[in-house]
């Protein structure tokens, strides 16, 4: 029986599977590996219909492959955990490889990539009560903060509602902010330095305490500067990754930098050119 049938068999024939094993699984004692820091595999892009990686744009649509990828991560040494939505976290409790891992669950997935609604990023996903309940370690919410676009005041809105219903269960709250605007009809994030710091500045002020929230970074230019901008502890996102090589240089400077505590990491590692994904993350351990 192969790991798609696996876990049809579960889903048809025993439901509840799901939350014996979310309730029966062995929490991660820290978000940090024994380097002290946390290497998260995200897995959140299918829900927000972001399935693309480099020519092809279906690549992360064969669930069966995308688990089979995210197994092989999940295993190798120095990985901590993961950042997906309820679909992908189910299908792994199913197969028993969360045991020691820290697990958040992404929260806000309705701004479709390349919609017309696409800053209009609503919370159908995961919720705070949910992640608490199923023992989890926290929550994820991307915020586009986009200043011609009137959905921005809700979206920040509803972002500083998850910090603080994350903050009042004592659940770790990541936000992964970009200044965006809509540029030939799509969104697009500004990633220079100045408009990745005044995200940070706004992003750190939401909410009725910051005792509990990350941010979750892209890596510019001049990423000293960059996080100088605020004192809460920060991860580093991949995003797609074009030279593999540069990528990694530029990812191992910024983790030298006093705020950051880890990288969340997904197509780049999941998806590598050379197809190789156990070198991949092992070289992104490395890193840290």
């Amino acid at each position: 029986m192969n790991i798609v049938e696996r876990i049809v068999a579960k889903r048809v024939h025993d439901p509840d599977a799901i939350a014996e094993a979310a309730a029966a699984r062995l929490r991660a004692k820290s978000p940090f590996n024994d380097k002290g820091a946390a290497m998260i595999i995200a897995a959140d892009h299918p829900a927000r219909g972001a399935n693309a990686v480099g020519a092809d744009p279906l690549a992360m649509a064969d669930r069966g492959e995308l688990l089979e990828r995210l197994c092989l991560a999940l295993e190798r040494p120095g990985v901590t955990g993961v950042l997906a939505t309820p679909d992908v976290i189910d299908d792994l409790l199913l197969l028993g490889v969360l045991d020691g891992k820290t697990v958040l669950g992404s929260m806000n997935r309705t701004g479709l990539a390349g919609s017309s609604f696409e800053i209009d990023d609503r919370f159908a996903c995961y919720d705070a009560e949910t992640i608490a309940r199923m023992r989890f370690d926290g929550g994820k919410m991307l915020t586009r903060i986009c200043l011609e676009d009137p959905a921005t005041p809700s979206v920040l809105e509803n972002t500083a509602k998850a910090i603080d219903s994350l903050a009042e269960r004592k659940l770790l709250a990541m936000v992964e902010p970009f200044l965006s605007g809509w540029i030939d009809g799509k969104i697009k994030n500004d990633l220079s330095p100045e408009a990745v710091i005044r995200s940070i500045t706004i992003a750190s002020g939401l909410g009725h305490t910051s005792a509990y929230t990350w941010l979750k970074l892209p890596v510019v230019a001049e990423m000293e500067r960059v996080l100088a901008a605020s004192t809460l502890p920060a991860v580093l996102l991949g995003g797609e990754v074009t030279d593999p090589d540069a990528a990694f240089a530029s990812w191992q400077e910024a983790l030298a930098l006093p705020t950051v505590q880890g990288l969340v990491v997904g197509r780049s590692l999941l998806y590598p050119h050379d197809g190789d994904v156990a070198k991949a993350v092992d070289t992104a351990v490395g890193l840290l």
